[in-house]
């Protein structure tokens, strides 16, 4: 004896379907993008402050070491209640949770402000890409995952230059007021997005997650996280070292930067048809190019050029690897599985100037010696990529 379910035939997905998921995305760069105008002047503001010179740079970012752990948890906690409840309400307390450091006079408050931020972040990030994953399939799936990335990398460049802005015209509470624009974010995913099909419970019930398959590929996107993160973290230091320290030319770089993860997200979606390996080859083959060439350039254009070209190489491995564990994923396991991903690409955002310093102490002290390191090391990665290209033609 059958039941019928109202979920056999779920709504089709759309082009809006497809930019909300991507805007609610977009929404966790704003928690240290938009603050970076005004860290002078919480510095400034909270100097008095025991221990301030650790702790305000910890309220830029403390949500993303919250996103890095408690992901694979949202994930779960999507797989067992639904997608769209959750991601709802985690709208509303990033608007919330975002703006409450507009009215709160202690550091250590807005401190804890921003670790409840970073929890709903783990839910936004995780549940709008396995809703991506949920609504649409093949080639699609894998031109919504270019257009995350692209819009991520994109929106960074406008979020600096408005948080800028409201610094400037409110002080260095200004920013916070941007994360009422999850709002109506909240608004637009109650009244368009529907919960995704659960597919065969009998089926689901005999499934288990696919940690061969999805554990390699976690690894590989740490790795490239690093790659991503050691550009955009170390970029005024590798330009300080060449004597650039003009703040209005070193953002002019960073904004190259994230044109280059933007194109390199375009390439991917060129060569969505490629198999995972071979996308590999390509996307660690020109970050490989970049760094090498970062690490031995001696001037501002060359400098900034290759970081832009290292910056399309990782441009094209990070849309690659989401939608390659996507397409492994059971929907049963997909919270969990995109969980897990995006915990990873965090952790590596918080493990990558650590690694720079630790490297740097062990390569005599110089930074250049790290960029070069992970160059190579980006090339056998590319080797390692061929070889699985060449057994997946066979």
């Amino acid at each position: 004896m059958s039941t019928i379910n109202a979920n056999i035939h779920p709504p089709t997905a759309t082009t809006l379907h497809g930019i909300i998921l991507v805007m609610v995305a977009v929404l966790p760069v704003m928690a240290i993008v938009s603050l970076v105008p005004v860290m002078p002047l919480l510095g400034k503001e909270f100097a008095a402050v025991p221990g301030s010179e650790f702790l305000v740079p910890t309220a830029l970012t403390v949500p993303a070491l919250c996103v890095a752990i408690f992901s694979p948890f949202a994930g779960w906690l999507s797989d067992r209640i639904g997608r769209k409840r959750i991601l709802v309400a985690s709208l509303v307390l990033y608007a919330i949770l975002g703006l409450l450091p507009w009215f709160l006079t202690g550091l250590k408050e807005i401190i804890v402000a921003r670790v409840g931020l970073g929890l709903t972040e783990a839910v936004l990030m995780t549940v709008a890409t396995a809703m991506i994953g949920d609504y649409f399939t093949g080639e699609e799936r894998q031109r919504w995952i270019a257009l995350q990335v692209a819009a991520i990398s994109f929106s960074a460049i406008f979020l600096i230059a408005i948080g800028g802005a409201l610094g400037e015209a409110l002080g260095s509470r200004g920013p916070f007021l941007l994360y009422l624009i999850a709002l109506p974010a909240a608004v637009l995913v109650a009244l368009f997005l529907f919960e995704p099909a659960d597919g065969d419970e009998t089926e689901q019930s005999e499934e288990a997650f696919p940690f061969r398959e999805v554990l390699p590929l976690a690894a590989v996107t740490l790795c490239a996280s690093m790659l991503f993160y050691t550009i955009v973290v170390q970029l005024g230091p590798l330009l300080a070292d060449i004597g650039v320290t003009s703040p209005a030319v070193i953002g002019m770089a960073g904004a190259g930067v994230n044109i280059g993860h933007v194109t390199g997200s375009f390439i991917f979606n060129r060569l969505r048809s490629w198999s995972g390996p071979a996308l590999l080859v390509v996307g660690f083959g020109i970050a490989s190019m970049g760094y090498l060439a970062l690490g031995f350039s001696e001037d501002l254009q060359t400098r900034a050029a290759a970081a832009f070209f290292a910056s399309v190489g990782v441009g094209v491995l990070l849309p690659c690897l989401l939608a390659w564990i996507l397409r492994v994923l059971p929907v049963s396991f997909r919270g969990r599985g995109t969980g897990l991903w995006t915990g990873t690409f965090f952790f590596g955002q918080f493990l990558a100037p650590l690694a720079a310093i630790a490297l740097s102490g062990q390569l005599g002290g110089s930074l250049i010696n790290v960029i070069l390191l992970y160059a190579v090391l980006a090339g056998v990665a590319a080797v390692i990529s061929m070889a699985f290209a060449r057994k997946a033609r066979e």
